[in-house]
C-alpha cells in the first residue's frame, strides 16, 4: 500500500539524507576514512543511502504479510553481499617496519574497518525497516478511517432517506399488487427492484454477507439493467461458488459492476458486458470487460478516481490478500479482482 501522502515520504527521506547519515558518518570512524581514502568512503556512503532507500521501497511489511518470503530473501541477500564486498575493499597497505609487522597492522585495520561496516549497515537496516514499518502502520491507519468514513457516509444517506422498512416493503407490496397484470416486464422488474432494495437495506448495518448472497445481489441487478437497455446491450453472467457460506464484505464488488454498466452499456448501439464471479476452495476471483460506449475522456477521467476508491476499500478489509487489475484491451476496458479468502478474514 501506497496511501502515505508524499510530503511526510519527503520528510523521512530528508530527515535520514541530511540529518541521520551525516551524524552516523561524523561520530563514527567514516570522519577519518574521508581524509584517507575518499573514494572508499564516497562508495560507502553511496550504499548505506541505497540500502536506506531500497527497504524503504520494496515494503517489507507488505512482503512479509502476503508471505512472499523468497522476495525478502533476495533482497535482504543482495544487501547483505554488498556489505560484505565493501569489507573486500582494495585499500593500500599498511608499511610498518617489517613486512611481518606490516601484514598485522593491515589485518588489524582491516578487522576493524569490517567491524565498523558490518555496524554501520545494521544501524541503518535497523532505521530503514523501522521507519517502513511505522509508514505501513500509518497507511493502514489511514485506510481504516477512509473505510469507516466511507460506511458512515453510506449510513448516513440512507438515514436520511430512511423511511421505515416494515412500512416501505408494505407498500412495494401494494404498489406490485397494482402492477400484477399489467405487464410482464413491468411485475419481473418490480421484483428485481423489491430484491434490490431489500438487500441494500438489511446489509448497511451488517458487516459481511455471503458470497453467494452477493452474486445474487449482482444478479438481480444486472437482471435489472437488462430490462432498461433491451436488446442493444447483452449481458454475459457466470458465477461458480464452491463454498456459499464463505463472507465478505456487502456490496464491495458493485463499484466494479456498476462501472461495467456505466461506461459499457447503450440503449441505441450493440455493445456486450461480460461479469463473472467465482469462488473456489478460498480464492473469491471477479472479472468484467466492456467496449468504452461513454466519451473516451470522460471515461479516463473519472475511471480513475473510482478505482481508486475501490482500491482503498480492498486494501483496508484484505491488506495483502488480494489483487485489483484494471486496464484498456482492445477498445474495451477490462478489470481482474482475486481476494484471498482462505483465512476467513475477521472484517
Amino acid at each position: 500500500m501506497k496511501y502515505t501522502d508524499k510530503k511526510s515520504v519527503l520528510v523521512s527521506d530528508l530527515f535520514f539524507c541530511a540529518v541521520f547519515i551525516p551524524a552516523m558518518l561524523a561520530l563514527g570512524p567514516a570522519g577519518h576514512w574521508f581524509a584517507q581514502w575518499p573514494a572508499f568512503a564516497m562508495t560507502v556512503t553511496v550504499f548505506m543511502v541505497s540500502t536506506y532507500f531500497v527497504i524503504t521501497r520494496v515494503n517489507f511489511p507488505e512482503l512479509i504479510i502476503s508471505r512472499r518470503y523468497v522476495k525478502i530473501a533476495i533482497v535482504v541477500s543482495i544487501l547483505i553481499l554488498c556489505n560484505y564486498a565493501l569489507t573486500c575493499f582494495p585499500l593500500p597497505k599498511i608499511d610498518f617496519v617489517t613486512p611481518a609487522m606490516s601484514a598485522y597492522q593491515t589485518r588489524v585495520r582491516d578487522y576493524g574497518i569490517s567491524l565498523s561496516l558490518w555496524m554501520m549497515f545494521s544501524l541503518v537496516a535497523c532505521y530503514s525497516f523501522t521507519m517502513s514499518f511505522v509508514k505501513e502502520l500509518y497507511d493502514r491507519l489511514l485506510l481504516q478511517k477512509k473505510a469507516e468514513h466511507q460506511r458512515d457516509k453510506a449510513k448516513l444517506a440512507v438515514f436520511r432517506a430512511q423511511i421505515s422498512p416494515h412500512f416501505l416493503f408494505n407498500t412495494l407490496n401494494t404498489l406490485y399488487s397494482l402492477v400484477l397484470g399489467t405487464s410482464q416486464k413491468a411485475e419481473v422488474a418490480f421484483v428485481k427492484f423489491t430484491e434490490i432494495l431489500k438487500y441494500t437495506y438489511t446489509s448497511i448495518d451488517k458487516d459481511k454477507t455471503t458470497v453467494e448472497a452477493e452474486a445474487n445481489y449482482i444478479n438481480s441487478y444486472i437482471d435489472l439493467q437488462k430490462i432498461r437497455l433491451g436488446d442493444c446491450t447483452k449481458v454475459v453472467f457466470s458465477k461458480e461458488i464452491d463454498d456459499s457460506g464463505m463472507e465478505i464484505p456487502p456490496m464491495i464488488l458493485l463499484t466494479l459492476v456498476e462501472n461495467a454498466f456505466k461506461y459499457g452499456s447503450s440503449t441505441s448501439r450493440e455493445c456486450t458486458v461480460c461479469i463473472s464471479v467465482s469462488l473456489k476452495k478460498g480464492i473469491l476471483e471477479f472479472e468484467s470487460y466492456n467496449k468504452i460506449m461513454k466519451n473516451s475522456e470522460e471515461f479516463r477521467s473519472d475511471m480513475p478516481v473510482g478505482m481508486e476508491n475501490c482500491r482503498a476499500t480492498l486494501s483496508a478489509f484484505f491488506p495483502g490478500k488480494h489483487s485489483l487489475d484494471a486496464f484498456e484491451e482492445n477498445g474495451g476496458y477490462r478489470v481482474r479482482l482475486s481476494i484471498d479468502l482462505r483465512d476467513r478474514l475477521a472484517i
